[in-house]
């Protein structure tokens, strides 16, 4: 299944999709720009032969989606995504028990994308977005990302009570994120697992919550009681690093 074609914009998230070896339709750069991460992205297009646009700095704001486009956009084809058997497959070649984020209704493609750059990070297997009332792959997630989306895959299911449950069977226990759950350090976080983060307003919905089996909650001892729906995928994710590392 793939998305729309779109634009991929900054210098890392640029650099990354030449890296990961997407395939790059146009490439356009600020006319004059000579720094160092310029320089690797043309010798990185010079590779592919691919024909480099120097335009002007109001060019290039013109075609930006995201507004930070640091000098440098690409017209990439469009990301693909993947099934959940590919990211079954992904653990198994390294031998490892699965550990996939689902993410329940996830709207800021902002908070997507740096959700995907923290799953690839952890040693994610992929990640898991629902088709309806979620944000799916823009250039904005690309970019938020930073790089991230070209080696993270990202399946997109119907029913995420149903696709849990698909999981299930195949052995996967399901974690979710709620400020009335369990402490996450009380929680029993290795094997194969999966994680799931609720939308930014409403957190996780009840017919989803009920399909986990356990609830975790981040320990806080602010003034205010609620992370942000990318930060808490983060603290949460490095919890089931450290079980995983057997770290104390």
């Amino acid at each position: 299944m793939r998305n729309e074609e779109f634009t991929v914009e900054g210098r890392n998230p640029v650099t990354e999709a030449f890296r990961s070896g997407r395939e790059i339709d146009r490439l356009f750069i600020l006319d004059g720009c000579q720094d160092g991460p310029i320089q690797t992205i043309k010798r990185e297009a010079k590779k592919r032969s691919l024909t480099i646009e120097y335009v002007k700095k109001e060019r290039l704001d013109q075609i930006s989606k995201t507004g930070a486009h640091q000098g440098v956009i690409a017209y990439i084809a469009a990301y693909e995504y993947a099934e959940l058997e590919d990211i079954l497959e992904a653990a198994r070649k390294k031998g490892e028990d699965p550990f996939i984020f689902l993410l329940d209704g996830i709207e800021d493609p902002h908070n997507l994308g740096a959700i995907i750059r923290t799953a690839n990070l952890a040693g994610a297997h992929g990640v898991v977005i629902p088709k309806n009332r979620a944000v799916g792959l823009t250039a904005t997630v690309a970019k938020a990302s930073a790089g991230a989306l070209n080696y993270t895959p990202v399946a997109k299911v119907t029913n995420m009570g149903r696709t849990i449950e698909e999981l299930k069977e195949k052995g996967l226990w399901f974690v979710c994120a709620a400020m009335d759950g369990q402490v996450m350090y009380d929680l029993n976080l290795t094997g194969p697992i999966g994680v799931v983060i609720g939308s930014e307003g409403d957190g996780v919905s009840r017919l989803v919550r009920e399909k986990c089996d356990m609830t975790a909650s981040i320990p806080m001892r602010g003034d205010i009681d609620s992370l942000n729906a990318s930060v808490a995928a983060g603290v949460l994710a490095y919890e089931v690093v450290r079980q995983r590392r057997g770290v104390s």
